[in-house]
């Protein structure tokens, strides 16, 4: 039996926020942090929903060390 994902309530509650404000991220940013908090909840690869973030974290720690 599947997991259910620890992360997917706050990425629902994102989607909703986007709808409802014509996708404007801006107005949404507390909804995005708190998927955020719960992402550094778990560990990397326990959350689906928070691959995203993970590859983005990745993504900046790699153009740090490729700019000394």
């Amino acid at each position: 039996m599947l997991q259910k994902d620890p992360c997917q309530k706050q990425a629902c509650e994102i989607q909703k926020c986007l709808q409802a404000n014509n996708y404007m991220e801006s107005k949404c940013q507390a909804v995005i942090q708190e998927l955020r908090k719960c992402c550094a909840r778990y560990p990397k690869g326990r959350s689906l929903v928070c691959s995203g973030f993970e590859k983005e974290e990745e993504e900046k720690l790699t153009l740090k060390s490729t700019s000394k």
